[in-house]
């Protein structure tokens, strides 16, 4: 029964109930790929199903998403959650699931999700450097000074005094652009252009690192399998 016991403990950590529900479900059937009386596999569990379905991912699950607009990543900014949009089990899991950084309401794009909390703490730290690129539409043509201000590393944010780390600017159209930043301050691409006395519009973030969307519409999210995980540092 150790094993058992250890299956149903890994089974809670991963949000599918508590011990007692993970419990029901053996005794109900639920849960395939293991013996009556313990359990017929080695760590991590593998061909445990539960109803079916092959379990979710163990521990240290990244999820990449294509984030539409009208979602907050925290309740403080009100509205509907990113969360709302994975499946509900997936809150209940121990470690947490938490956001790596957040993108605003009106931002759309790609979002992370981590329960390695040293990955997540690595990723937005400002000493990582990560690439996150950004698609912009803005109220007004560009006025052709905008690129050598943002990769100039000495321009400073409204309210703020340390000067933002230089950025790249790509013009795509009179009046959009790509931003490839290597930090994420407070709404940072909308205050970049309007210091320079223009508005986003619209703003979408199209890679974080070496990762893209690929083809997920929005709302739609997958597990990031080990090799992607790996080059996200």
């Amino acid at each position: 029964m150790k094993d058992l016991r250890a299956l149903t403990k890994y089974l809670a950590g991963l949000g599918y109930g508590s011990r007692k529900e993970v419990e029901a479900a053996v005794r109900r059937g639920r849960v395939g790929g293991i013996e009556r009386g313990g359990v017929g596999v080695a760590w991590p569990f593998e061909g445990v199903t539960i109803d079916g379905e092959p379990l979710d991912p163990p521990p240290g699950m990244v999820l990449i998403m294509h984030k539409p607009a009208g979602f907050t990543c925290s309740r403080a900014d009100g509205g509907s959650l990113v969360y709302e949009l994975l499946p509900p089990r997936f809150l209940k899991r121990t470690p947490t699931l938490s956001s790596v950084g957040r993108l605003d309401a009106a931002t759309t794009g790609l979002l992370l999700f981590t329960d390695d909390g040293q990955l997540l703490h690595r990723l937005i730290s400002p000493k990582s450097e990560t690439e996150k690129v950004y698609e912009a539409m803005l109220a007004r043509p560009l006025e052709g000074h905008e690129g050598a201000a943002f990769a100039s590393g000495t321009l400073v944010l409204r309210g703020e005094d340390k000067p933002l780390k230089p950025a790249r600017l790509e013009v795509t159209g009179e009046r959009s652009a790509r931003v490839t930043l290597t930090e994420g301050r407070y709404h940072q691409v909308r205050r970049m252009f309007a210091a320079m006395g223009n508005h986003v519009e619209t703003l979408h973030r199209a890679r974080f690192g070496s990762l893209t969307l690929d083809g997920l519409a929005e709302g739609e999210w997958r597990a990031l399998g080990d090799e992607e995980v790996a080059r996200l540092g």
